[in-house]
């Protein structure tokens, strides 16, 4: 990696000892701040050097995903969600030299992700880094990406540099494809060029009742396995992709869920989901605003309003029409609108599509 440009910052006139803001609060989730606040050179006890912590919500899923009719044109719509990557890393004592130890030891895309950044800002030695998530790996929850993003934040935070948007995209785009959660609200993102098309907005919480196949996928597998999209169908991602920009911007969550719906029928139909039709009258019962797919991952779920007083009930008559279906049935929480919140980047590099009324 090159080293910190001035996209990052620091405090002036002082050494590195910011933090590197990334999140809001969700509710009913406690504090959600996507950093701590690292103390500059020594922690409380005067003994070393301070850590810092990072954070990185998840996404269920994609509201949608395809590829546009144009070279790298694989992009998704980031659906952001209200479970969390908490990272934190503990610098090692001056002169110990290089190297990153990750806790848990098989996170070894996050070792990789935060030694880059710290030969980013020329730091000399290592240190610990230890990841938390609720956030359970390999179901298409952004579970990895979160990991990595919060680890850029973690250990921007021990430096005390605050990581804009883009330049996490840089730390993340030499380890694999990633999902846009280092961005804010929701976006459509180049997963495999690793790079932000436009911003939609932000949307009203949401609850998802989703059914989980059981199992994990492995997303960098499934991305050299999917085959290519036709022609016809690039052209149709791309007049969704106009749709669903004008309903995030509108909150038309009709529109919203019918768009997400159909990526799911459209994803589905190269890779078959089981239980898309149940799936699609059950939300039809509960009067659902659609379904909504993790392309990548396990789960497929109805979207509701978050606040619907008959969520319970209608929780009841979704995993009871799955029974037959095996797996799990479970409530998630979307973050609503100025519940997430990212360090400022420059403005978006490809401008919004033609929408469609």
């Amino acid at each position: 990696m090159p080293p910190a440009t001035t996209s990052e910052t620091t405090a002036p006139g002082r050494p590195r000892t910011g933090h590197a803001s990334g999140s809001g609060h969700a509710s009913g989730s406690g504090d959600a701040s996507a950093t701590g606040h690292s103390s500059g050179t020594e922690d409380a006890a005067g003994t070393g050097p301070a850590p810092g912590t990072g954070r990185a919500f998840g996404t269920f899923g994609e509201l949608l995903q395809g590829a546009l009719p144009e070279p790298d044109g694989d992009f998704l719509v980031t659906f952001p969600l209200a479970r969390w990557s908490t990272a934190t890393f503990r610098p090692a004592p001056p002169g110990t030299g290089p190297g990153v130890r990750v806790l848990p030891a098989h996170k070894t895309k996050a070792r990789r992700v935060a030694e880059a950044v710290l030969a980013s800002a020329g730091a000399a030695d290592g240190g610990v880094l230890e990841i938390s998530a609720d956030l359970p790996e390999g179901k298409g929850l952004a579970s990895s990406s979160a990991d990595l993003v919060a680890t850029v934040r973690a250990v921007g935070d021990a430096l005390g540099i605050t990581f804009p948007p883009h330049r996490t995209e840089d730390f993340l785009r030499a380890v694999e494809p990633s999902d846009g959660v280092m961005h804010d609200g929701v976006v459509a993102f180049h997963h495999r060029t690793v790079r932000l098309r436009h911003r939609l907005g932000e949307l009203p919480p949401l609850a998802v009742i989703a059914h989980d196949l059981g199992g994990q996928v492995d997303t960098v597998a499934h991305n050299r396995t999917v085959g290519p999209v036709p022609a016809a169908d690039r052209a149709e991602y791309a007049r969704l992709l106009g749709r669903l920009t004008r309903a995030v911007a509108d909150t038309d969550l009709h529109r919203v869920g019918a768009v997400a719906t159909r990526s799911a029928e459209l994803h589905s139909a190269r890779r078959p989901r089981p239980g898309l039709d149940l799936l699609r009258r059950l939300g039809r019962d509960v009067g659902g605003y659609g379904l909504v797919l993790a392309h990548s991952g396990t789960v497929l779920g109805v979207l509701l309003d978050a606040g619907d007083p008959e969520l319970d009930a209608k929780t009841k008559h979704v995993r009871d029409g799955c029974a037959d279906l095996g797996g799990a049935v479970s409530v998630h929480r979307s973050l609503g609108t100025g519940e997430a919140r990212t360090p400022a980047g420059p403005p978006h590099r490809h401008p919004a599509p033609p929408t469609e009324s």
